[in-house]
């Protein structure tokens, strides 16, 4: 049993750590990125409304949505990737609570 128990205990200790670290990276760059973002779609409409260019908002929105539905498809395939490793348990923690601590 005490040669089992060390690898588990490293494993685990790993995947907490590497779930943390990539939770808390992801989330904040998703907040940078939504932050660029909507700075861009305000800089946007301030150039609609001097004139100097038309939006098409319908257009503008659908690609936005389109965008966000790439990024949710992604990060499903990125957690049924994460499933099959040995110490997700440990990951899927760490990474939660990355994202929540980001």
């Amino acid at each position: 049993m005490s040669d089992v128990l060390p690898p588990i205990i490293y494993e685990l200790g790993l995947g907490g750590l590497g779930g943390f670290i990539i939770g808390f990276t992801i989330k904040k760059l998703s907040k940078l990125i939504l932050f660029l973002l909507g700075l861009f779609i305000v800089f946007l409409v301030y150039l609609n409304i001097k004139g100097v260019l038309s939006l098409n908002y319908e257009a503008l929105f659908s690609f936005i949505s389109e965008l966000l539905g790439t990024a949710g498809s992604a990060f499903s395939w990125l957690v049924h990737t994460i499933a099959l490793l040995p110490f997700a348990a440990s990951f899927v923690a760490g990474f939660l609570l990355g994202l929540k601590l980001g």
